[in-house]
């Protein structure tokens, strides 16, 4: 039997007498079609709103992703403009290590300290339930080290303005010139580095350079500086210590005689005594070495103010002799 609606009538057609009959319908089959119609009506607008949310963002979510997308891009060009100034640095600090702490003989600051990183390994635990965890700590901690770099290097470079300061000072004193007059450079015996023992003919490190020329020929201070020693030294006859400030030591050996002592102040090409061949020596020299900070260096690299170009690269193949010293 088919439904027939007209106006407010129900009309119900009768196959029988193909006819319409008027439908009065109940109080609960009336009820029944509303539920019926509202929940056909609630599960369309809720598959409706599923398919938007799923499909399409609301204004607030779009404005989230469109400011999440620009976060993520400025973290990542943070993190390659971070990129480029710790390579700058790098240059800067092998400039410094290599370059400007070797011209003012300044300590060499250890890569452990240079390099070294900040806290522990959860320094960062509080970044990973972020949004893009990844990229903001890999860009806080390239943030840490170029923080921690240039404090370093801002301390390293304040060290040598310091010095700079005090370059003319330090100028007078770095030993620049040959303890022995020695313009044709046919006095160097022997130089700094492995060599035979002369009287024990067994291979031992010599720690300066032997000066060969006649009994009492003036032996000079290489730099400004204080006498801290002049008497006889085991090995070395007698010898002048003098300490010329800024790290640098020198040692004369072998004296005849001295023409200075200890606590006076000498300046570069002062006579401080005479060759000689006194304490274990073969023969009239001039033992001479240089120390800085206390350690042994090779006496040839200090004598820029007395050769020339040419004469310096002669001057270090003649102390490349490895034959046996004179001592």
């Amino acid at each position: 039997m088919g439904l027939f609606r007209k106006r407010k009538n129900i009309y119900l057609f009768d196959p029988n007498s193909l006819s319409y009959e008027k439908f009065n319908p109940t109080f609960k089959d009336r009820m029944y079609a509303v539920i019926r119609h509202l929940s056909s009506g609630i599960l369309i607008a809720g598959i409706a709103l599923f398919l938007f949310s799923r499909f399409f963002d609301s204004p607030m979510e779009s404005q989230l992703r469109k400011e999440n997308k620009l976060m993520q891009t400025q973290y990542e060009v943070l993190s390659l403009r971070l990129d480029r100034a710790l390579d700058v640095l790098g240059d800067l600090q092998q400039r410094d290590e290599n370059l400007y702490r070797a011209v003012f003989q300044a300590e060499s600051i250890p890569e452990s300290i240079r390099k070294s990183g900040f806290g522990g390994a959860n320094r960062y635990s509080y970044l990973t339930n972020l949004p893009n965890a990844g990229l903001i700590i890999s860009t806080s901690q390239k943030m840490d080290m170029l923080s921690k770099q240039l404090y370093v290097q801002s301390n390293s470079l304040e060290e040598l303005v310091n010095l700079g300061k005090t370059q003319e000072e330090r100028l007078k004193c770095i030993p620049a010139i040959q303890p022995v007059a020695n313009k044709d450079l046919k006095r160097v015996a022997s130089g700094y580095g492995w060599r035979i023992d002369p009287i024990y003919h067994d291979r031992h490190f010599h720690y300066g350079m032997d000066f060969a020329a006649p009994m009492g020929t003036e032996i000079h201070a290489t730099g400004d500086g204080t006498v801290i020693y002049a008497g006889v030294r085991n090995g070395y006859g007698n010898c002048v210590m003098i300490d010329h400030g800024f790290g640098y030591e020198t040692l004369y050996g072998h004296m005849s005689r001295f023409a200075c002592h200890a606590g006076q102040h000498v300046t570069r090409g002062e006579i401080i005594g005479y060759v000689g061949s006194t304490g274990k020596s073969t023969g009239p020299h001039c033992h001479y070495e240089v120390h800085v900070n206390g350690r042994p260096d090779n006496p040839a690299k200090y004598y820029f103010m007395d050769l020339s170009p040419e004469e310096y690269e002669k001057m270090i193949q003649l102390a490349e002799n490895h034959g046996m010293t004179m001592d």
